[in-house]
């Protein structure tokens, strides 16, 4: 039978279970629903009662414009050094083992391109943490520690050319002119694209696009 939303919010309501807090990280290539399918995950599970699930974006751990600029990896951004990975794997931790306060985690505005510092507020009474990024399975550097702090990791796939389009189609929304975009997936976002795939087998489930909810695009 082919995988349902359903079965992801059963699948994530497990994790859930006991009295420890959870955190579910979702994996994927630019572009390939990572974001959609963390949002509708949260808003779905929380429905219309009190909030018990939170999204803490990895896009929250962009080194800033200005950090890229000295060192000189801005032409780069979105590669796994422009990240601040062990940043990231010890907030992941702080969210397991924090319980007793809230935990404040960085947000990210596409319109400015920027990480925004204790935009995220996680209550205590947040059971499940899900998380997605590009990077969540990559074993090299201090990226190797953000695993160990996940309970599952779901790789979200797409076909690569609608992909490629969708992701295109973002980058004009946030400004980039089409050619501007085109050279920018097409160069640095592939890079980066092709790193992400080869940790494809790696995650504990394989999320097709034709799970996401009805009405819902990959993002």
């Amino acid at each position: 039978m082919p995988l349902t939303f359903d079965d992801l919010l059963t699948r994530a309501r497990l994790l859930a279970r006991g009295g420890r807090r959870a955190i579910l990280g979702i994996a994927g290539s630019p572009g390939a629903g990572k974001s959609t399918l963390a949002e509708q995950l949260v808003r779905a599970l929380n429905g219309s009662g009190e909030p018990w699930v939170a999204h803490v974006p990895m896009d929250g751990f962009h080194l800033a414009d200005v950090e890229l600029d000295r060192l000189g990896r801005r032409d780069r951004k979105g590669a796994p050094d422009t990240f601040d990975a062990a940043g990231y794997a010890a907030l992941l931790g702080r969210l397991r083992e924090e319980r007793e306060e809230v935990v404040y985690a960085p947000g990210f505005e596409r319109v400015l391109e920027q990480p925004l510092a204790g935009a995220i507020p996680v209550p205590p009474t947040t059971r499940l943490v899900v998380t997605e990024g590009n990077y969540l399975l990559l074993g090299t550097g201090p990226w190797a520690r953000v695993r160990p702090q996940l309970d599952e990791v779901w790789f979200c796939d797409l076909d690569e050319r609608e992909r490629v389009r969708r992701l295109v189609a973002r980058h004009e929304e946030f400004g980039k002119d089409h050619e501007e975009a085109v050279a920018w997936v097409l160069g640095s976002d592939q890079r980066n694209a092709d790193l992400v795939a080869a940790t494809r087998d790696r995650a504990d489930l394989i999320v097709p696009v034709a799970a996401l909810p009805p009405g819902a695009s990959a993002a």
